[in-house]
């Protein structure tokens, strides 16, 4: 394990190798799970109010849930999550040849909004648990990612290189310079 800055990180973040695989996994970290994607507090009101930039991407079902329920949902331990069609799918998903893709990216590749995602969606496969008052960034392995697995390792790029830009969104330029200098010393 590392410690940067009070920041508990596993040593798979620095041993796996990882590059999303879409035409193999379909996007289906998307469309599988017990719950919706992890939300930040502040990522509720933004979500809220982008949503009619949102909507013109988001699939019929997923448009009628958010629009009964809201942008948010509460998971097993009453923490936000995004909020699924059928209990399955997340509500912002949208297909297009048979890949799961999210409207909300579709609306800020397309220069409506200026939030590219939910943070834990752009950090996926590593998710951020509290452990005590520290944070602690953990990959989740789920058989999903598999092709990601071999896609990574053919291509010999580090999960935590993989993911520079969302590591450095969520904790920091300074904080994500420090993790590489522990990893490679």
């Amino acid at each position: 394990m590392i410690i940067i800055d009070d920041v508990l990180v596993s040593d798979e973040v620095k041993e796996i190798y990882f590059a999303c695989n879409l035409k193999a996994c379909h996007g289906d970290c998307c469309v599988e799970g017990d719950a919706g994607a992890p939300l930040e507090e502040e990522e509720i009101s933004i979500l809220e109010d982008y949503l009619e930039d949102i909507k013109p991407y988001m699939s019929k079902e997923g448009l009628e849930v958010v629009e009964k329920n809201g942008v948010f949902d509460y998971d097993m331990d009453a923490e936000f999550v995004t909020p699924l069609v059928n209990d399955r799918e997340c509500a912002f998903v949208y297909f297009e040849n048979g890949i799961a893709l999210c409207a909300i990216e579709k609306a800020w590749l397309e220069k409506k909004i200026d939030f590219q995602k939910p943070v834990s969606c752009h950090l996926y496969p590593i998710r951020i648990d509290k452990v005590g008052d520290k944070q602690a960034v953990n990959y989740n392995r789920w058989s999903i990612c598999i092709p990601a697995l071999k896609s990574g390792r053919e291509a010999g790029v580090p999960l935590y290189q993989y993911l520079k830009i969302p590591l450095i969104r969520k904790f920091g330029t300074e904080w994500y310079e420090k993790l590489v200098a522990a990893i490679e010393k």
